[in-house]
């Protein structure tokens, strides 16, 4: 007897809780924190019910009709919310894929970008909307969220960042990282003529010897400085001793970095002299 209440113990704790609070957990927790209104009454909840919650501050309100579960937001929770609040065919674009793909810092809180069906007239405030069309091939999942691929999000933020510069280490990271190479984002260029962003990538793609892999503005000032000047042979980020260096000139012996410490590379040797480094 024992046994068998021990069975029926152990199967009721695997059963999900079928509570009003437990029923809310279970939806938000496939999507990141969130949930949608209409969710609430197809999964059993009253109005009262979720009007209490609401009034105590067990569900509040990020955009209308859609709800953060808890008072402490996941760092995806406001990119969820925004999806949620932009219908089914709405996909994070622009600086929020970026981010979502490691290759752009962009902070948890800040607003949303958000890329709608061209036909879809939404106005949502806290959310930056762009309107436009995507094929299949330019949408993808991740954490749970429709997100755009990474060659078009480097397309989306071509016509955002500063300069060419910034744009060069955006497009040479995403090689870097193996999320977006060259035939991929002159996809990109030739199927979106016209669109912002097509012009500069263009340009970048074109560079001669590629897109050079820069980590810092005062790296992007030199390697600048040397393009003016037709300086070549030279590598970006390279490593020496297991220390990197920002640029290289390796049949030259010879280095340039902006750290706290840098090379001598005499020609007898890439022997290893640490030294102050010159701020450039």
């Amino acid at each position: 007897m024992e046994v068998v209440r021990g069975v029926v113990l152990l199967m009721h704790a695997q059963l999900p809780s079928r509570s009003p609070d437990g029923l809310i957990r279970s939806i938000a927790a496939r999507q990141n924190g969130i949930v949608r209104r209409p969710q609430l009454p197809d999964a059993g909840l009253t109005k009262m019910q979720i009007e209490t919650r609401l009034a105590d501050g067990r569900l509040v309100p990020l955009h209308r009709g859609v709800y953060l579960v808890g008072a402490v937001p996941s760092e995806l929770a406001y990119a969820q919310a925004a999806l949620l609040a932009c219908g089914d065919k709405a996909v994070l674009s622009h600086r929020s894929a970026a981010a979502i793909w490691g290759l752009l810092v962009y902070p948890p809180t800040a607003q949303p970008w958000v890329t709608v069906p061209s036909h879809a007239r939404l106005v949502r405030p806290r959310i930056v909307i762009r309107r436009g069309p995507l094929e299949s091939r330019d949408t993808r999942r991740r954490h749970g969220m429709r997100v755009v691929s990474p060659p078009r999000a480097v397309l989306d933020c071509a016509s955002l960042l500063d300069d060419l510069y910034e744009l060069e280490a955006l497009v040479a990271d995403a090689a870097y990282r193996r999320l977006a190479f060259g035939e991929e984002l002159r996809g990109q260029v030739e199927r979106n003529a016209g669109r912002p962003g097509v012009a500069p990538l263009r340009r970048v793609l074109d560079l001669e010897g590629g897109p050079r892999l820069t980590r810092s503005k005062g790296e992007r000032w030199f390697l600048q400085l040397l393009r003016e000047h037709r300086i070549t042979g030279y590598e970006v980020n390279e490593k020496i001793h297991g220390k990197e260096v920002d640029f290289l000139w390796r049949d030259q012996s010879f280095c340039v970095s902006h750290g706290e410490w840098s090379l001598a590379l005499p020609r007898n040797g890439l022997s290893q002299r640490p030294f102050p480094a010159r701020q450039a």
